[in-house]
This record gives structure tokens, C-alpha cells and sequence, in this order.
């Protein structure tokens, strides 16, 4: 059950997820500590992150995943290390293990970055089953080194496929009104929930997964797609992109589209995220663990776009 709250250190808080990670830190009550760069200060969007950080009671760190000291000293402040650092630096959260390890054995969990597909169950293909296995290397040297983990997967991320109904366009802000690509036959179901860190100081998640994957969003593009027409009063003109199609189309397609094509295929094509059982040896369900917490529905997302 849940201990006292921990301290939580946030390595890579200024990035995409990392911001959400630290106010939900932050605002749940958890003395937060965020590691950033000094030069962060001078961007004109991650220096207004960090001085939101602060205006949240958050103490700002410096240091860098290159400067083994300055992760040393941050650590040493916490109980829990949350790393989200982006996919550049995913090999570079072996200097933070490296860390931890260095620091003592005070440090009661590590959450690597992760927050997407379980790797280590995944039928992925080209840049996505690269991604994932990068993911899936440092798993192993957590486990190797005996540091206490819990790897969070909360599968889809609204901002990324939910607003775009999974269109692989970059720069779509909201779902589309006209035309749509569905991907297969659109029928295979992906998990879409945003979560607070419920599981950090619960003992029962300790060296476990955890699967943010409460049933309302639990769907396929194509019931997606539906309740986007309800909401507008209208039906989309649909293009359907086969799997052989899609094959084809990935290592064609330069980055970042190939990683997002990859993804589409995994997730919407393979079921990536909802052909295993999630068994009690290897990992937990977050909405059964923390029926308390109110989510944001598939559903009640949309809305914000009508």
C-alpha cells in the first residue's frame, strides 16, 4: 500500500512530458526536484516551463546527463529519480543508473523513460521496434544492477494521436474535419488516458509494470474516428491504407514520418497495446489499483476541438 510521499527528482522536465510530470508531482504534495540544463534558461519556451516549475514550489537543479556529478548531487536530494528524457538520450539514462548506483542505495525507484508501448511486448517494425528496443536495453540494466524500478506505460498520448485521430501530419493541432486515413481496417484498440504518478511510493507497484488503461479509452481508431463525426454533425471522406500498403510505406518515408507510420502500424494495425494479458507476475492496472482518480475520457477529450 502507499507509503509516506517521497521525494521525486524529474530528469528531462522541460521536455513534452516531462512538464506534465513534474506539475502532477508538484501539485499531488510530493517535494519535486527538476534537473535541467543552465542554457534551458535562456530558451524562451523551457525558461517560462522552468519558472512555472518554480511558481509550483519546484527546486531547480542543474546539471546535465553528461556530468555524472551533477546527477550524483541531484539524486542525492531524493528518494524516487522519474527520467523522460526524449529518444535522443534514452542510452543516456545508463549514466543515471550509473547514478543511483554511485549515490547509495537510498534510492527507493527509478521510472525510466518509457510512458508509451510495453516494450518488452511488442510487435513493432522499423523505427518504432528501434525506439522500443533502446527502451527495452535499459530495462535490463536496471534489473541487472538491482536498482528498484516501475516501468509506466500509458500507451498513447492524447496530444499525439487523439487530437490528430492519428493522422501521421506533424502539423495538425486538432482532428481533422474532411478527410481521414484509416490505418488496416481500423479495428484494432489502443489505450488513450492522461494519469497522475499514483504508483511512485506504492509498495505494490514496486518492481512491476504499471498500465494506465482505464476502459472508457480503451479504443480503435475507427470508433474514434465515429465519435469525432457525432461531435462536428458530420461523416469524413475515409482513405484506407492496407498493412501491405503501409509496409511498404515505412521505409520509403524520411523521419520523423517513417517513427510515426511505425507506430500507426503497431498500435492500429498489430494491436500492439491490447493482444497480451496483463498478468499480476509482471505487472498492474491503473484505473483498478486507483479507482479514486479521475481521468480525462476519449470522449471528454474531443470536446476541447468542437
Amino acid at each position: 500500500m502507499a507509503t509516506e510521499q517521497s521525494k521525486i527528482l524529474v530528469i528531462g522536465g522541460t521536455g513534452y512530458i516531462g512538464k506534465f510530470i513534474v506539475e502532477g508531482s508538484a501539485k499531488s504534495g510530493h517535494q519535486t526536484f527538476a534537473l535541467v540544463r543552465e542554457s534551458s534558461l535562456s530558451d524562451p519556451v523551457k525558461g517560462k516551463i522552468v519558472q512555472n516549475f518554480k511558481g509550483l514550489g519546484v527546486t531547480i537543479l542543474y546539471g546535465d546527463l553528461s556530468d555524472k556529478e551533477s546527477l550524483v548531487k541531484a539524486i542525492q536530494h531524493v528518494d524516487v529519480v522519474i527520467s523522460t528524457v526524449g529518444l535522443s538520450q534514452l542510452m543516456n539514462q545508463i549514466n543515471i543508473i550509473s547514478a543511483i548506483k554511485e549515490s547509495g542505495n537510498h534510492i527507493k525507484r527509478f521510472l525510466p523513460s518509457e510512458f508509451g508501448n510495453d516494450v518488452d511486448r511488442t510487435v513493432a517494425i522499423g523505427p518504432a521496434k528501434s525506439e522500443f528496443a533502446m527502451k527495452a536495453e535499459i530495462r535490463r540494466v536496471v534489473e541487472a544492477e538491482g536498482v528498484p524500478y516501475t516501468y509506466v506505460i500509458n500507451n498513447c498520448f492524447d496530444g499525439y494521436f487523439l487530437a490528430t485521430l492519428a493522422q501521421c501530419e506533424t502539423r495538425l493541432t486538432s482532428p481533422p474535419r474532411d478527410k481521414v486515413t484509416i490505418y488496416g481496417d481500423g479495428n484494432a484498440k489502443g489505450r488513450h488516458c492522461e494519469y497522475t504518478m499514483r504508483a511512485v511510493d506504492d509498495l505494490r507497484t514496486l518492481n512491476k509494470t504499471v498500465y494506465i488503461n482505464p476502459p472508457k479509452n480503451i479504443v480503435s481508431q475507427n470508433e474514434v474516428v465515429a465519435l469525432w463525426e457525432s461531435k462536428i454533425g458530420k461523416t469524413l471522406e475515409k482513405t484506407y491504407v492496407s498493412e501491405e500498403e503501409l509496409l511498404k510505406k515505412i521505409p520509403e518515408s524520411p523521419h520523423p514520418l517513417d517513427l510515426l507510420l511505425a507506430l500507426n502500424h503497431a498500435i492500429f494495425v498489430k494491436g500492439d497495446q491490447t493482444w497480451f494479458t496483463i498478468e499480476p507476475s509482471f505487472g498492474v492496472e491503473a484505473s483498478e489499483f486507483y479507482p479514486d482518480v479521475k481521468y480525462t475520457s476519449v470522449d471528454e477529450y474531443l470536446n476541447q476541438f468542437v
